[in-house]
């Protein structure tokens, strides 16, 4: 029996065509919330820009696993789990940068910040539509006195491979081709999840998980059941446990009675 769902936002629950919540979709969810079903987010997204969204979804979720993991909190804003990177590997990486064209976005839990803007921030800002965030030009060094959770580094995963191996204790994620998620080595969606799980004290045969990115492959392998969305890259769709329609085309309400969920 599914006790709890996890559930990414941009290109599953969000459409990256109307940037707006497809209205099965919110059907779906009330009808989850309505039966007990522990909801959850799931997503890359610092804190900041989930609250927003939530505020139009009628506080249908129970917990929020937010930057990839690193920052987990309750409905209440409990905190249940945080990590941030290595702080003397972000001086290593500002270092290096200093004198590069490289845009690098610096997220702490309530400010996000990039170094530089250059033709990758702007083609995400394509992608992302209306939802895509502010973006503000500030100084690297706030990493010296500044928790920061995540980076968002824009290189391809062939040309961010050298300066990985300058950062001993982080890894990278990518959710799609414009940039890499940096976090924790021991980071990840999967270790929100089970952060989550032993908080609510549910098993991890009783949970699902919908995802459409590279950086939802964990979690998708670590759920019971692990869902891709029709909209997802051949990559994350062959580790899932089904594929269902895309974003645009019922495709949680399909995968959720396919599996008798609903």
């Amino acid at each position: 029996m599914i006790k709890a769902i996890f559930f990414d936002i941009d290109g599953t629950l969000i459409s990256f065509k109307t940037h707006k919540i497809p209205q099965s979709t919110m059907e779906a969810l009330q009808k989850l919330h309505d039966k007990g079903i522990k909801l959850f987010i799931c997503s890359g997204r610092p804190p900041m820009d989930i609250k927003p969204l939530m505020d139009k979804l009628n506080n249908l979720f129970d917990g929020y696993i937010t930057l990839n993991g690193q920052y987990c909190y309750d409905a209440n804003n409990k905190i249940i789990h945080e990590q941030a990177l290595d702080k003397d590997d972000l001086i290593k990486l500002t270092d290096y940068l200093k004198d590069k064209d490289i845009a690098c976005g610096f997220i702490e839990l309530d400010y996000f910040y990039f170094n530089l803007h250059n033709q990758y921030l702007t083609d995400l800002d394509k992608q992302l539509g209306s939802t895509a965030p502010e973006r503000i030009i500030d100084d690297m060094q706030r990493v010296r006195t500044h928790k920061t959770y995540q980076l968002n580094l824009f290189l391809s995963d062939k040309d961010e491979q050298p300066i990985l191996k300058m950062l001993p204790n982080c890894r990278s994620v990518r959710w799609c081709p414009l940039f890499g998620d940096i976090i924790p080595k021991n980071g990840g969606k999967s270790t929100g999840i089970k952060y989550i799980l032993d908080y609510y004290n549910i098993n991890i045969d009783e949970c699902m998980a919908f995802g459409d990115g590279g950086n939802d492959k964990e979690m998708l392998e670590f759920a019971k059941i692990g869902v891709a969305m029709g909209n997802a890259s051949d990559d994350v769709k062959s580790i899932a446990d089904y594929v269902t329609t895309d974003v645009d085309n019922d495709g949680i309400l399909n995968a959720l009675k396919h599996f008798n969920v609903l």
